[in-house]
C-alpha cells in the first residue's frame, strides 16, 4: 500500500487533468490571436524571405516590429511553434532558427489563404461571439447575432462598405481558388461528361473559372443577383445571368452549389434544391447537383477535422447558418424530390455531394 501522498496525488490527477482542460478550452481564443497576428505581420514571408528559415533577429528586420517588442515576438513565436504554424530547431550555437511547415506555406504566394483566414478572424465576425450567451436566451425566429451586435446584416454592410467588401471578395476568392484546384485534381471526374453547367450563386466567378479553364469544353454559366452580375469581370468565356435562386434556375446539364445551402434553413434549402431538379434533365441523361458544402462526421476517424466542422457550425450561426451531418443532408436532398446522392470527401473540411434527380 502506497503512502497518504501517494493516494491523494492519484486521487487529485483527474480533477486536475480536468482543470488542465478548461484552462486549455479557455485560452483557445489566444491562439486564434497568435495566428491572426502572424498574418497582420506577415511572419511565413519574412520567414520565405530568408528561404523558408530565419531567426528572430532576422524575422524582426523584415516584419514591423517595434525593437522593444522583440522579446514578445519571441514569446509569439512560441505560441506558434507548438501550435504548429511554424517549426524551430536549435543551430549549433544555440540559436533558434524558425522554419516554415506545410499549414505555414499556406500563407505565403499566390494561392495564400490568409486572405480567406484574416476574413474569419476580423472583429466584425469575432466580436458579436462576445454575445452568444445573450443570443441565446431569445426566441427564435431572432436577429442574426451579427445583426444583433452590428445593426446590420452582413449582406448589407457588405453592399455598403468598400473595405469590408474587398475583404469579403479576397477572402472568398482565395478559399474557391484552394478549394476548386483540389477539387479538379482530385474528383475531376464528377465534371466529365456534362455539356452545360450553372454555378448558382457563384459571386464574380472564381469556381466558374476554374472550371471553365479545366473543362473548356462545359459551357458554364454563372446565376447571381443584378447587383452581382453588374460588377462582374469581363472577357472571360463564362455566362452572367441575372437572377434569383429562389424563382428559377437556368436549364443546364449540372448545376453546381458552393457553399451556398449552409447559409439557409430546411425549408429555404429544400426550395432552391426543387428549382436546380426542375432545371436539369434526368439522371440518364446526366443530370446532377454538384454540391461542395461541410458534412459533419464525414471522417469520424478524425478528430481534428470533426473538431473543425462543429467549429464552423458553431461560427456560421454569427449569420443564422447552420452545417449539417449526413442524415440532415438526406432530409433536404430527398425533400426536393431526388433520387440519390453521394458524398465524397476529398476536400478536407469541405465535400462533393453529387446529387442526382
Amino acid at each position: 500500500m502506497g503512502s497518504i501522498q501517494e493516494q491523494n496525488s492519484i486521487d487529485l490527477q483527474p480533477l486536475l487533468d480536468a482543470q488542465l482542460d478548461l484552462w486549455h478550452d479557455t485560452f483557445a481564443f489566444i491562439k486564434s490571436m497568435a495566428f491572426k497576428a502572424a498574418m497582420e505581420l506577415r511572419l511565413a514571408d519574412a520567414i520565405d524571405h530568408h528561404g523558408g528559415a530565419a531567426t528572430l533577429p532576422q524575422i524582426a528586420t523584415k516584419v514591423t516590429l517595434h525593437p522593444s517588442k522583440i522579446p514578445c515576438l519571441r514569446r509569439l513565436m512560441r505560441v506558434l511553434t507548438v501550435t504548429g504554424v511554424f517549426s524551430v530547431i536549435k543551430d549549433p550555437t544555440g540559436d533558434q532558427i524558425y522554419q516554415l511547415t506545410p499549414a505555414s506555406r499556406l500563407l505565403i504566394g499566390s494561392s495564400s489563404l490568409a486572405p480567406t483566414l484574416s476574413l474569419i478572424l476580423n472583429n466584425i465576425f469575432v466580436s458579436p461571439f462576445l454575445g452568444f450567451g445573450s443570443w441565446l436566451e431569445h426566441e427564435l425566429p431572432d436577429l442574426s447575432l451579427f445583426e444583433m451586435k452590428h445593426g446590420h446584416t452582413i449582406w448589407e454592410v457588405v453592399g455598403h462598405d468598400a473595405t469590408m467588401s474587398t475583404l469579403f471578395n479576397d477572402g472568398m476568392v482565395a478559399d474557391t481558388r484552394f478549394l476548386m484546384d483540389i477539387a479538379i485534381r482530385e474528383c475531376g471526374d464528377v465534371f466529365q461528361g456534362i455539356n452545360s453547367l450553372v454555378d448558382v450563386a457563384g459571386g464574380l466567378g472564381a469556381a466558374a473559372q476554374a472550371i471553365s479553364k479545366a473543362f473548356p469544353q462545359i459551357d458554364v454559366s454563372v446565376l447571381e443577383l443584378a447587383h452581382v452580375v453588374h460588377n462582374a469581370p469581363a472577357g472571360t468565356k463564362l455566362k452572367y445571368v441575372a437572377g434569383d435562386m429562389f424563382e428559377s434556375i437556368p436549364p443546364a446539364n449540372a448545376v453546381f452549389l458552393k457553399w451556398v445551402l449552409h447559409d439557409w434553413g430546411d425549408s429555404e434549402c429544400v426550395k432552391i434544391l426543387k428549382n436546380c431538379k426542375n432545371a436539369i434533365p434526368p439522371r440518364d441523361a446526366g443530370g446532377k447537383v454538384i454540391i461542395v458544402d461541410a458534412v459533419i462526421g464525414a471522417s469520424p476517424s478524425n478528430l481534428k477535422l470533426t473538431e473543425t466542422h462543429v467549429l464552423y457550425d458553431l461560427f456560421i450561426t454569427v449569420a443564422n447558418g447552420i452545417e449539417r451531418d449526413e442524415q440532415e443532408w438526406r432530409n433536404i436532398i430527398f425533400g426536393a424530390g431526388f433520387s440519390d446522392y453521394k458524398i465524397i470527401p476529398v476536400l478536407g473540411v469541405r465535400s462533393i455531394i453529387e446529387v442526382y434527380p
